[in-house]
């Protein structure tokens, strides 16, 4: 019979704040962040990395918390939605736009696809219908037929687009 799992001592900054912690080895990333820093922003679909529910930004990359250990994350920034808003509660642009495009149905894909588009538009201000679209195939959503979320991107990068003119 097998002894018990020993934990590894994890150190991530996320969202701006620091946090420590310990992870058995085999702990993905996104259950160490809902089960254990209680940041039950980050939802959980396929647990293959094929469905994006789980994106997340490590490190400024868009990643699929699901397929990452904790461990592996160990010294990484993150950023997850919840990180998105102001810390007075004020939405991000692209959560706005989700909001006023109808971007969104159930609400459960919502995260992940709110953290790839961070990303396209962190390095892309003005992205192409293909690029937007390029980055929403990777997304998996159940409910929506995707016309919402392509018009909250156009919305949130032209809002973006103004505000870093401004």
């Amino acid at each position: 019979m097998a002894g018990p799992i020993s934990k590894h001592p994890i150190q991530l900054k996320i969202n701006g704040r620091t946090y420590s912690g310990e992870a058995e080895p085999r702990t993905s990333l996104a259950d160490f962040l809902r089960d254990e820093l209680n940041l039950t922003g980050t939802h959980l679909g396929c647990e293959h990395g094929v469905c994006g529910i789980c994106t997340i930004l490590v490190d400024g990359s868009a990643v699929r918390s699901c397929l990452l250990l904790a461990v592996q994350a160990d010294g990484a920034e993150i950023l997850t939605v919840e990180g998105l808003g102001s810390p007075d509660g004020k939405l991000h642009p692209i959560q706005e736009a989700f909001a006023e495009e109808h971007g969104l149905q159930c609400g459960y894909c919502t995260p992940g696809f709110l953290m790839a588009i961070y990303e396209l538009l962190e390095s892309n201000s003005s992205p192409s219908e293909q690029e937007i679209r390029d980055v929403l195939g990777g997304q998996l959503c159940r409910c929506t037929g995707y016309q919402g979320i392509l018009r909250a991107v156009q919305s949130a990068a032209a809002k973006l687009g103004a505000t870093r003119e401004a």
